[in-house]
């Protein structure tokens, strides 16, 4: 399996030293970051990390990076692993992609280790969901440097304040670094407008804590996830970078395909 990696931010540098502990290192291709970055097998072209030939390409960069490259990758036949999947509450970015994949016959893939039960939603999905709902608790300073800051004071005192209520789709779209896991949530069950979300400032957890709710046919569920924040990123969870490289290594991402097209 050759990999290839676009960024070397918290999550690429993450990714890259697991690759190092499990001797696999040369597995990775090529790097896709800014000319003038530096990273390992640093590659600075679209072209360049296409020419390099991987399987299968990581994305860790953002929502402006899978708007910039992700199309041309699927389109030359590279399985693209999506981090930044609430891009994907765009619908024009996400029919450019999903039809990218098909002309490239390749797999835009959501990957689901860092956030636990979205094979049971799926499943879920199939049985027959009535409601589901993402509630994400992420301490005040996390919050910072987005939308929340107009609508509380992020000094606050009190315990919690939710400050937003809505569907999955209008969450990632006014808190993109944020709702990543609300669009997946989303893909995974009733989709972008009718899943539910919750964004809450906590001061009762040091770390993202995010809560799938979910009832219907099959019965009900409740599934809690402390993912410890990155070291380098409060607004990401270390797990995210684990999660990419172990749906890489084990083949095992969500089709986004087919889960759009349900």
């Amino acid at each position: 399996m050759k990999l290839g990696l676009i960024g070397y931010g918290a999550i690429g540098s993450e990714i890259y030293g697991a690759l190092e502990k499990l001797g696999e290192a040369d597995q990775l291709c090529g790097t896709l970051v800014r000319p003038g970055r530096s990273a390992p097998k640093a590659l600075h072209s679209l072209d360049a990390l296409i020419q390099s030939s991987p399987d299968i390409v990581m994305e860790c960069a953002g929502h402006s990076a899978v708007e910039e490259y992700g199309a041309a990758l699927l389109e030359a036949g590279i399985d693209l692993l999506v981090s930044s999947v609430g891009c994907l509450a765009d619908p024009a970015i996400s029919e450019r992609l999903i039809t990218a994949a098909e002309q490239g016959n390749s797999q835009l893939l959501l990957p689901p280790g860092a956030i636990a039960g979205l094979d049971g939603l799926v499943a879920a999905q199939l049985a027959g969901i009535d409601r589901v709902c993402y509630t994400s608790y992420k301490p005040p300073h996390a919050w910072r440097g987005t939308p929340a800051e107009t609508l509380l004071d992020l000094d606050h005192k009190t315990e919690e304040e939710v400050f937003f209520e809505g569907s999955a789709r209008d969450a990632a779209r006014g808190y993109p670094k944020n709702a990543n896991v609300a669009v997946a949530v989303a893909l995974a069950s009733l989709g972008l407008d009718d899943t539910d979300a919750r964004l809450v400032s906590s001061n009762r957890v040091a770390d993202p804590l995010g809560v799938i709710e979910a009832e219907g046919a099959f019965g009900h569920f409740r599934f809690e996830i402390l993912g410890l924040a990155s070291p380098d990123n409060p607004k990401t969870s270390l797990l995210t970078a684990y999660s990419l490289l172990q749906c890489a290594r084990l083949g095992n991402g969500l089709p986004i395909r087919q889960l759009v097209s349900r």
